[in-house]
């Protein structure tokens, strides 16, 4: 397999790709989505710091790609959506960049507090420039955090540690989470209100971007400062100056902007009441080795044996968890492919994990027989999307977990429902994946081998000049299931040597008593 590594991916987690047996490329950031689309064609997977942005369009070739890899905690520089219709994974590495990025916000919050930028900048410059840069103690003022994850969770830690007295106010929990961290919880309004100092630490999405306009400026108190070192796009840029040079508020420092690098001409550089620095959150060498690593990590074991961490789009797996349904995967694509055979477009799907399941973890099981289900039509499917295109596609999906196994350990039921009719199929592992009945007969077949599927009038002579059919034309039967209908009829898996052509099967349709045959 290989990967393609932009943006200075460090060299540690590079390491755990080639000793992993991957092919590992690397690249200088990539911002034309041509040049990426073109580049994208030939990897499985591709790992990206902030400089290479993953569009909708950078992905339109990308046929092969399994997994994309944010080194870092925000994924707004990927098309997540877009990646999501494709079946690609997203991954980031939130943990590793925590107490890098929590620290350049407190740094940037002390730098504010006593002027340090121009202080050093006058210094250089021959002066001794110790009038009009007054700082203030931090000890006793307020810090309203926005955002209460990882990161925002230690600024609130550390900034406590330091005497402040800290609120906060989060999008994403609800008023209900009040207390967490010993943090009180207030609404955004109050916090603004409130507080002498803001700091932001959320993610950029549609409902955040701007989430700091001019008026929520306004309802800041007077002389307040404002902190971004989260993500461009949080802050109104143009508000921000507006209410810089009114006085209303009375600085600011800036991490992330709108449109990186910042462009040379921004009305931002030159404003003497900012602070500003080059989105350099995450950029200490403990932090840029730990999330190259432990990205790495989790691309590997994803792609290797289906564990899943890190990831936004799919459900969490654990490499226990992984190991535990592994043995499913096989028979799920299988059984999704014959369910597919059986009842074409169908329109429900029922799915049953009967027996001793309770440590099973089926969510991966169960996007797996739907991508299967759906991977014969046309467009990519994999288990990142199964779900979601079921439901564009009018396939209603469900699930129940427990009941009786009979008489097997663990059993797994399906039931597809289409214009065709309504089949079921059951199945369990017993020596490798094994179709245990199907439509209420019992059976015994191995779904990923070649199999003839016959309904037949239950009398003496059709199985005969059926195989003696087959060994006419060479085709030898390595196993014949065989059960009765109980109308007259009787329903019989042929596991065959190799596939039978369609004109063959066409020729065996013909034996008197053979009610139908497929080949499978």
């Amino acid at each position: 397999m290989k990967i393609l590594a932009c943006d200075g991916i460090h060299a540690d987690g590079l390491t755990l790709f080639k000793e992993a047996g991957f092919t590992v490329e690397t690249s200088d950031p990539i911002k034309d989505p041509a040049v990426l689309a073109d580049k994208l064609k030939e990897f499985d997977g591709i790992m990206v710091r902030s400089a290479t942005l993953i569009s909708a369009k950078s992905l339109e070739k990308a046929t092969h790609l399994k997994v994309i890899g944010r080194a870092g905690a925000g994924v707004d520089t990927i098309d997540v959506e877009a990646a999501t219709a494709r079946g690609i994974a997203v991954m980031n590495a939130p943990d590793g960049n925590t107490l890098a990025a929590a620290e350049h916000a407190v740094s940037l919050l002390f730098s504010m507090a006593r002027h340090v930028p121009r202080a050093d900048a006058g210094m250089k410059s021959g002066e001794w420039p110790k009038n009009g840069l007054t700082g203030f103690e931090l000890e006793g003022k307020r810090l309203g955090v926005i955002g209460l994850g990882r990161i925002g969770a230690t600024v609130a830690r550390k900034a406590a540690g330091i005497g402040m007295e800290v609120a906060a106010y989060d999008p994403f929990l609800p008023a209900s989470a009040s207390g967490r961290m010993s943090v009180p919880m207030k609404t955004l309004d109050e916090l603004l209100a409130w507080a002498d100092i803001i700091t932001l630490h959320i993610p950029r999405t549609k409902e955040t971007t701007n989430i700091i306009g001019e008026e929520q400026m306004r309802k800041m108190r007077k002389g307040a400062y404002l902190i971004n070192a989260a993500r461009g796009g949080l802050v109104d840029e143009e508000a921000l100056i507006t209410v810089l040079d009114d006085g209303h508020l009375a600085g600011a420092a800036l991490d992330t902007f709108v449109t990186e690098p910042l462009q040379k001409d921004s009305a931002l550089r030159a404003h003497p009441k900012l602070i500003l620095t080059p989105h350099l959150g995450a950029s200490t060498s403990e932090a840029q080795q730990a999330v190259s690593t432990i990205l790495a990590r989790q691309m590997i074991d994803f792609l290797k044996t289906g564990a899943v961490a890190g990831c936004v789009n799919l459900p969490p797996l654990s490499a226990e968890a992984a190991k535990e349904v592994g043995p499913w995967m096989p028979l799920m694509t299988e059984l999704g492919k014959l369910a597919n055979r059986l009842v074409p477009a169908a329109s429900s799907l029922h799915i049953t994990y009967a027996g001793r399941t309770e440590a099973l973890d089926t969510r991966p099981l169960s996007r797996l027989l739907v991508a299967a289900m759906l991977g014969t039509a046309s467009g990519r499917v994999t288990p990142v999307n199964a779900l979601s295109e079921a439901a564009a596609r009018g396939l209603k999906v469900s699930e129940t977990l427990g009941g009786d196994g009979d008489g097997f350990d663990r059993l797994l039921r399906i039931e597809v429902a289409g214009e065709q009719g309504c089949r079921s199929i059951e199945a369990t592992l017993h020596r490798g994946p094994r179709v245990v009945r199907l439509d209420g007969v019992e059976l015994d077949f191995d779904p990923g081998a070649h199999i003839l599927l016959m309904k037949n009038e239950d009398r003496p002579g059709v199985i005969g000049l059926l195989g003696s059919n087959l060994g006419a034309a060479g085709i030898n039967i390595i196993n014949f299931s065989l059960g009765a209908t109980g109308d007259g009829h009787a329903i019989a898996a042929i596991t065959v040597d190799r596939e039978v052509s369609q004109a063959q099967v066409a020729g065996l349709r013909t034996i008197p008593g053979i009610v139908s045959l497929e080949m499978f």
